[in-house]
């Protein structure tokens, strides 16, 4: 390494520990809400039907705006939007504490997003030009555990700050943390200039942005109303329809908002398809491991919390190893790897029953925890290796677009099967009703459906592998 190289990544570890504090600021406060929902139902004096739009208005910015940001970053200079984001978030959720009804609090939570968005979506681009290449899965790894930390203490920190210092304070504490981190990012992340020869493609931005949430509205909707409704069938002929008109756009742009023909690589196009598929089996999985947990086992929550954290612990352990080890070995074999360990841990996972003890469970839970964290960093890395460097920054909200849909899928698609698998052995209208056998039978329908799709994806990868080795 040069001289001069050692000058371009001399502030690589500040750029690291600024990246890491967005990611888990945006990170918590996507799952801190949750455990406030039943508390400013009551102090707002509002209905669930309407307070749980203060989680969908936080996630349905994120997945309209994401690409878009990550483009205009590309474009415009990522420094910028970044920092700007920073303190967007930051100002944002003082406001959300502040809010005196729930109307001013959904609307400071989609400002919270519009920030949000801005540090998710370049926090991976500004990463990676702030360490070498052959450094890449490394950084990636260990934003990884960023987010796995953020996962684990999203509910316990909420829980504490809620019994202590009421709901406001959930929102409160981003202060500190986000004043630092704007400072952080005014000070160490690299400034890289406006792209001149490229414009920002404001048509493809509107076409993407209203499929991108017309999707988002009818996975949604479509879990409370049903996917055959009116409203969540029309919602999809949008979606479509916005695809449609968005590739005829693209192609003919002369500085498009995403470059299409860069997915005929099949590592980009692999590792966007299957990291999608793990987030939508994973996010199936703790919206449903809970009801189980509470509802079949009887379990308090507090013990529920500290079960379920046993996967992200070891996700966020085992990330920053594996993307050491995908700056040494490659990426494919990890991905590959993760993805089997995956799919075996999800058929043991059919040995659930009522009467699993603590143990029992733990020990299921660990090796989802070893797959995905085998798996997430490498992908990421082959993710942001794979794009041109002018759309660093649409690599990013990829990243970023993956890990929300497949949570929105999730949720929506398995939440939904599982209560149709319930209802079909017998059980009531609504599913956490229903007898703890009948709950059970649903839960396994949906582990089978959960261990096919990973083993799709893992037969996908390496069908792409054998195609990168042997590309005729």
């Amino acid at each position: 390494m040069t001289a001069a190289t050692d000058r371009t990544y001399a502030d690589k570890w500040w750029v690291m520990l600024t990246v890491s504090m967005g990611v888990l600021l945006a990170t918590i406060d996507g799952s801190i809400v949750n455990v406030a929902l039943p508390r400013l139902v009551r102090e707002l004096g509002t209905t669930f039907n309407v307070i749980q739009w203060v989680v969908l208005g936080y996630l349905l910015t994120l997945a309209t705006l994401t690409l878009g940001v990550g483009r205009a970053g590309d474009v415009l200079g990522k420094k910028q939007i970044y920092t700007i984001g920073f303190a967007a978030f930051t100002i944002a959720s003082v406001m959300c504490g502040l809010a005196p009804s729930v109307s001013f609090l959904i609307g400071f939570r989609i400002v919270q997003g519009v920030g949000a968005v801005m540090i998710l979506a370049l926090g991976p681009a500004v990463l990676v030009e702030a360490f070498p290449a052959h450094e890449r899965g490394k950084a990636l790894g260990l934003i990884g555990t960023a987010v796995s930390v953020g996962i684990i203490s999203g509910p316990v920190l909420g829980g504490l700050l809620i019994s202590g210092f009421g709901w406001r304070s959930i929102f409160f504490v981003n202060l500190p943390v986000g004043i630092v981190g704007t400072l952080l990012a005014i000070r160490y992340v690299p400034r890289t200039g406006r792209r001149r020869e490229q414009r920002f493609d404001f048509v493809g931005a509107a076409i993407m942005s209203v499929g991108l949430l017309s999707l988002s509205l009818a996975l949604t909707m479509g879990q409370e109303r049903g996917f055959s409704s009116p409203l969540v069938l029309g919602l999809f002929v949008v979606t479509a329809v916005a695809g449609v008109a968005f590739v005829r756009v693209e192609l003919a742009a002369p500085s498009p908002m995403i470059q299409l023909r860069m997915f005929r690589s099949p590592l980009l196009s692999v590792s966007v398809v299957t990291g999608y598929l793990l987030f939508v089996v994973l996010s199936g999985t703790f919206f449903l491991l809970p009801f189980f947990l509470e509802e079949v086992q009887g379990r308090p929550i507090g013990q529920v919390g500290l079960m379920l954290g046993a996967a992200p612990l070891v996700l966020g352990l085992i990330s920053p190893l594996a993307g050491t080890w995908s700056d040494k070995i490659g990426v494919r074999p990890l991905t590959i790897a993760g993805m089997i360990v995956s799919a075996v841990a999800y058929a043991a996972f059919l040995t659930l029953g009522v009467d699993t003890s603590v143990a029992h469970f733990v020990l299921l839970a660990l090796p989802l925890g070893l797959g995905a964290g085998l798996f997430q960093s490498p992908n990421n890395s082959a993710i942001m290796g794979s794009v041109p460097a002018e759309y660093a920054g649409v690599g990013g909200g990829l990243l970023t677009l993956t890990r929300l849909f497949g949570q929105i899928t999730g949720i929506a698609v398995l939440g939904s099967l599982w209560a149709t698998r319930v209802a079909a052995a017998g059980g009531p209208a609504d599913a956490a009703d229903a007898l703890p056998a009948q709950q059970m039978r649903g839960l396994h329908d949906v582990i089978i459906v959960m261990t096919g799709l990973v083993a799709a994806a893992a037969l996908l990868a390496v069908l792409a592998l054998r195609r990168t080795r042997n590309p005729a």
